[in-house]
């Protein structure tokens, strides 16, 4: 069927995507701080998946799924290190061809953002004035956390328009090559009073670069675009005309914090090896966060301000929403454009009393929100999914609502819209799996993670450091600037953890080896090692330190 007889009719589809963003920072998902109307009612007038987890918990090898609808191991993306090869598959690529309008407004992250010598495109668009074409994105204006360095969109244009507004940013790259900033009222890390004028904030700013390139799409054409926002991903730095929203001191520690240093300790205790590590600070959470950070140095009211900084962060991305979504609606074409809002992966947020991300398998990281709003004259009644659900899933879901086969490359499939029919390819859908691959050779650490009918299993494969390009620890040190903590953790394949989140929702009591749940551990290895997907050979190789 050819495009032109196919444009009437064609749907749009706007997908909003956030960065580090727990799936319980919405109010529709049980948040009770950030308000956020727009999109608890994007979820009561579409379908709001409960069970939706991602394929890595950290950006890259998140993205790269959703951009791909490929498990990390099969597009090769296992880490933020790793660059996603430029003729890599791509859902806009793909919908381009197929006649869409396409755009990346915000945060990309394909490729390593580490890169003092602008190795990657998305890195030296800026020095080239450029603004796409790229992986089938006609048009890419980028953004990341911060406003310094000056190699992405947002940065350059703050620069260029507001510089006195600059310095109010934590910096991306502190003098000694880490990003150690400590500030706000208590000196928490990577948290910054900032005097940056609200409509000049980044999240502000991929709203109006959305908008301005909607207003270059004609009425007939149909659309795909990526709205990209870089919060509430760490620094924690937002405008602070906004700061009032949240009063830090008015907040409890999260529901998953222990309470107090001893009952952290004797949780973590519970777990592999890294988990105590970290907290204690004899192991770096290198791909995670700032390589120096010691949790248990971190006293509750830096965690409770730096709490209060990320509902701030996802208010404001709301209230972005709300903006986008009212100039579809003044150009008239709600009625035929989809809206799903997802993230890459969660944050910690004080969990155990640890913070960040990294290679800590559990509900604050790997659960995600996903909401799919489909258009009205699509007809699709309200609902809520509990089947599980993955970001491979978002591919072939394109695909579905632009009424084109699904690609070979895909491997993931549509998202249910029918709770009494939640089937993946006829099969009902029983599992999502999540993976990670440390790009680090001193630490060859490889988790395999499983959520079905509510257990959470994650598997330790035998550490090797064999990764193609993975760096030594003396060159991770000289990269980043200075000495690192003891990053050293080995597993023999051996360890393991195992949770009943009916009875364990927070994820404090590891079953792994208790003799009374051995029957369903063994059960849930053997279910996850048979539907892990396939790796790609060769391997991607490490050309990034982080």
């Amino acid at each position: 069927m050819s495009t032109t007889t196919l444009r009437p009719h064609r749907r749009n589809i706007l997908l909003i995507t956030t960065d580090q963003q727990r799936y319980d920072a919405l109010g529709c998902n049980g948040g009770t701080i950030a308000r956020t109307p727009c999109l608890d009612g994007l979820a009561a007038s579409g379908v709001n998946y409960r069970r939706a987890n991602n394929q890595n918990v950290v950006c890259m090898p998140a993205r790269a799924s959703i951009l791909t609808g490929q498990y990390p191991s099969t597009h090769g993306v296992v880490a933020n290190g790793v660059p996603l090869p430029p003729d890599a598959p791509s859902i806009a690529a793909y919908l381009h061809e197929h006649g869409y309008r396409t755009a990346l407004l915000g945060k990309a992250h394909f490729e390593p953002a580490f890169d003092l010598q602008r190795r990657w495109f998305e890195n030296r668009m800026v020095e080239d004035s450029s603004t796409g074409p790229y992986r089938g994105f006609e048009h890419m204006e980028l953004a990341m956390h911060t406003a310094m360095p000056f190699w992405w969109h947002y940065e350059d244009w703050l620069r260029r328009n507001h510089p006195d507004e600059v310095d109010g940013f934590v910096r991306l790259f502190g003098p000694d090559g880490m990003n150690e900033q400590a500030g706000g009222d208590t000196g928490a890390p990577e948290v910054a009073h900032n005097p940056v004028v609200r409509e000049h904030y980044h999240t502000d700013w991929v709203a109006d670069r959305t908008m301005a390139f909607l207003d270059t799409v004609a009425g007939d054409e149909p659309w795909f675009v990526w709205m990209s926002f870089p919060d509430p991903h760490h620094p924690w730095d937002p405008p602070a005309s906004e700061l009032a929203r949240v009063p830090w001191r008015h907040l409890d520690l999260p529901p998953a914090h222990p309470g107090s240093d001893e009952a952290c300790r004797r949780i973590l205790a519970e777990k592999p090896a890294h988990w105590l590590g970290y907290y204690e600070g004899t192991f770096s959470n290198l791909e995670g966060g700032p390589p120096r950070f010691v949790p248990a140095q971190m006293t509750h009211d830096q965690l409770r301000e730096i709490n209060a900084m990320t509902h701030i962060e996802n208010e404001l991305v709301d209230e972005a929403c709300e903006r986008v979504l009212s100039h579809v609606a003044a150009k008239g074409w709600s009625h035929r454009t989809d809206v799903l809002f997802t993230t890459d992966h969660g944050e910690l947020q004080g969990d155990f009393g640890l913070l960040f991300k990294g290679a800590y398998h559990c509900e604050a990281l790997m659960h995600i929100p996903l909401i799919w709003r489909p258009a009205p004259d699509a007809d699709v009644a309200p609902a809520e999914i509990h089947a599980p659900v993955g970001q491979v899933d978002i591919a072939p879901t394109l695909c579905e609502i632009a009424g084109v086969p699904v690609p070979e490359w895909v491997q993931g499939s549509a998202l249910p819209t029918d709770p009494l029919a939640q089937t993946n390819n006829g099969d009902a859908r029983e599992r999502v799996i999540t993976e990670w691959d440390s790009q680090f050779g001193h630490i060859g650490m490889h988790l395999r993670s499983m959520w079905r009918n509510n257990w959470l299993v994650t598997v330790y494969l035998p550490s090797n450091g064999d990764h193609p390009g993975s760096t030594p620890m003396s060159e991770v040190a000289a990269q980043l600037g200075g000495a690192v903590l003891d990053a050293t953790v080995q597993y023999d394949g051996t360890e393991g953890e195992l949770y009943n989140l009916a009875d364990d929702p927070h994820q404090w009591h590891n079953l792994w080896d208790d003799p009374t749940a051995s029957a369903t551990r063994d059960d849930l290895v053997a279910d996850l090692m048979a539907n892990l997907p396939p790796v790609r050979d060769p391997l991607l190789p490490v050309e990034a330190p982080t």
